[in-house]
């Protein structure tokens, strides 16, 4: 075997690919006049032929025309046993979030069938690169044919599958491929190219991304390229926000000089502050009876209108130093109160000390493979205790809907739905079963790579900018300790709000191993002292 294979430029345009929609997976790859090619089960049968699961379209495809579904080959690697797949990092030269400028088009501008005959003629990469030389890599024979069960076509820059009568299509049993030899062959086939295409790939999605970066020095992997970063919630079927006639802004006394230029000072008469947390102390020492009257009320579980009480402001006043961010006050940090944040309609100006979580991630992030636990979060600048991090995003769906999908993706698929249930039982017939739900495995911010720890650093917090909008808000991550720069950033996964007792930890996560129940809990490797030993207990 030569010490030289072609090597294909991630940045090219190939004039024909392969859309994502069309493939049902990738089943085997192998190694063909030195370029790595993949199988590909396209999407063609219909659950009208008989033959449906036997006749399945297959087909050897190049990366530069699978390059739109290139989370299709990541998959297909992450299949792989171990033993398949690199050990070796990728360089860390591919970290570099610099663009490179576009090549030209590596194929021949054909246009027509792709038959089994002429899909040979596709052109290959010139440029080379290493790889390591081994007398146990196998080729793929030159006889083996390309496509099986149907033809390829190239129409408007896309291959496409089609079934056809023609005697001279290779037919096979779907079900038998990939067939002994090419799984024999694909065990010394390379993936380098792929991982290097799948890793390019994940970069170009995070170019969209302002000051979040990428590092693995564990393996070749590269998290999921079937992931969307977005900016804001996606509402799904029978999710809505509230009208926005029901919005309000505070105003005078209100206004954008007040403090120094910060906006809202008067906590008692904002009205962004009416349904805030109250200001007990405050109000015990301006008004005792109506502070009586209060307490009597919450010890009872009665309704109180707090309208007109004094309440406190969420955060801190700025420090004149604009390199010291805004923290959370102590009280919100520990009692989780939601946080009520000004909004468009209001008085104060864009400046007012309660808008923060509003303004979006200022803090650097980065997303690094850890030993046992995934992919994971570490901050890339010294954080300080209450200061915001980044919010929770995804796709916002219905209670059965994330009943349904649960129950469709398995007992991991926990990890990443997060309910919208703050206001359950407080709101006038807001109940468990009605409440939205945040899905973030597919779309979502940096906040989704972010792992559990049964004693976190992190700690979500609820942010309204409509306090009448009980169903939608905002879930807001904020550094509950001083975090050193490149720490690993964790929260609950059950969101527990009060801290427990490490002996009392120590006896429950004994009991929880000894529980038959668990076994088939997703187990927790987060080593601190106080783990649970299994998520979701």
């Amino acid at each position: 075997m030569p010490d030289q294979a072609k090597k294909l430029p991630f940045n090219t345009r190939p004039r024909w690919r392969v859309d994502p929609l069309d493939v049902a997976k990738v089943i085997c790859h192998r190694l063909k006049d030195g370029v790595e090619e993949y199988l590909v089960q396209w999407n063609t049968m219909s659950i009208l032929e008989p033959e449906k699961d036997t006749h399945a379209i297959c087909s050897w495809h190049e990366l530069s025309e699978l390059q739109d579904a290139l989370h299709h080959v990541q998959d297909y690697i992450e299949s792989l046993a171990q033993p398949q797949k690199s050990s070796r990092p990728v360089p860390h030269v591919l970290l570099s979030r610099k663009r490179k400028s576009p090549s030209s088009d590596p194929l021949l501008s054909r246009d027509g069938l792709i038959t089994p005959q002429d899909s040979t003629h596709l052109s290959r990469e010139t440029s080379v690169v290493s790889i390591n030389s081994s007398s146990d890599i196998q080729e793929a024979p030159e006889t083996e044919e390309r496509v099986y069960n149907g033809i390829l076509e190239r129409k408007e820059g896309r291959i496409v599958a089609k079934r056809s009568r023609r005697a001279n299509i290779a037919r096979i049993n779907s079900k038998e491929l990939p067939t002994l030899a090419m799984l024999e062959a694909s065990k010394t086939a390379p993936v380098n190219t792929a991982e290097r295409f799948i890793r390019e790939a994940f970069f170009q999605k995070l170019k969209a991304v302002p000051n979040v970066g990428l590092q693995n020095d564990i393996d070749s992997s590269t998290p999921s390229l079937n992931f969307t970063f977005i900016n804001e919630f996606v509402l799904r079927d029978g999710v809505f926000r509230a009208d926005p006639e029901t919005i309000e802004g505070c105003t005078l006394p209100c206004k954008p000089n007040m403090g120094q230029s910060i906006g809202c000072e008067y906590a008692k008469l904002c009205k962004c502050l009416e349904f805030a947390a109250v200001d007990e102390r405050k109000l015990e020492r301006t008004d005792l009876e109506t502070y009586k009257r209060y307490v009597r009320a919450r010890q009872q579980g009665e309704f109180i209108d707090t309208k007109g009480f004094p309440k406190r402001f969420p955060y801190e006043k700025p420090n004149v130093d604009a390199r010291i961010p805004p923290t959370l006050q102590t009280f919100y940090l520990k009692e989780r109160y939601p946080i009520y944040e000004c909004n468009q309609l209001c008085n104060c100006g864009p400046k007012c000390k309660s808008r923060v979580v509003q303004k979006g991630r200022h803090v650097g992030l980065t997303i690094f493979k850890t030993l046992s636990r995934g992919w994971g979060v570490y901050c890339d600048e010294d954080l300080v205790k209450g200061e915001f991090i980044d919010t929770y995003l995804g796709e916002v769906i219905t209670n059965d809907e994330a009943d349904r999908r649960e129950a469709v993706g398995g007992k991991g698929k926990s990890s990443y739905l997060y309910s919208l249930d703050k206001f359950a039982g407080d709101a006038e017939g807001l109940k468990e079963e009605d409440c939205f739900v945040v899905d973030g495995q597919y779309m979502g911010s940096v906040t989704r790579f972010i792992n559990h720890s049964c004693e976190p650093n992190c700690r979500q917090y609820t942010v309204s900018y409509n306090r009448h909008d009980q169903r939608i808000y905002d879930l807001a991550f904020f550094a509950y300790v001083d975090i050193p720069r490149g720490t690993e950033l964790t929260f609950d996964y059950m969101d527990k709000d009060e801290e427990e007792d490490e002996d009392a930890v120590v006896r429950r996560r004994e009991e929880a191993a000894n529980d038959l129940q668990n076994r088939d809990k997703v187990p927790c490797n987060c080593g601190t002292k106080k783990c649970r030993g299994y998520l979701w207990v």
